[in-house]
């Protein structure tokens, strides 16, 4: 963790944390609108970015066009000594 890390340099002040828990709803259509710009995704082929992309929607749209995601941001300063 960046806590420890901070702690372990030893050049900084005890570290303070902040976690903020929150979701966000996404449609159909902002997910997919996501998805290209993640991980291996920007490797994918035109083709088969466009199958990927098929399937996900179809499996949105079988749960009703939406669903809610579950985020945590994190935040952590220290100041150096």
């Amino acid at each position: 963790m960046a806590v420890d890390g901070i702690r372990a340099a030893g050049s900084f002040s005890e570290p303070q944390q902040w976690r903020h828990d929150w979701e966000f709803t996404y449609t159909r259509d902002a997910w997919l609108d996501v998805m290209p710009t993640q991980g291996v995704f920007t490797r994918l082929s035109a083709d088969g970015l466009a199958q990927m992309l098929a399937g996900v929607g179809a499996a949105i749209d079988a749960r009703g066009g939406s669903f809610t995601m579950t985020y945590a941001t994190m935040a952590v300063t220290a100041q150096r000594r």
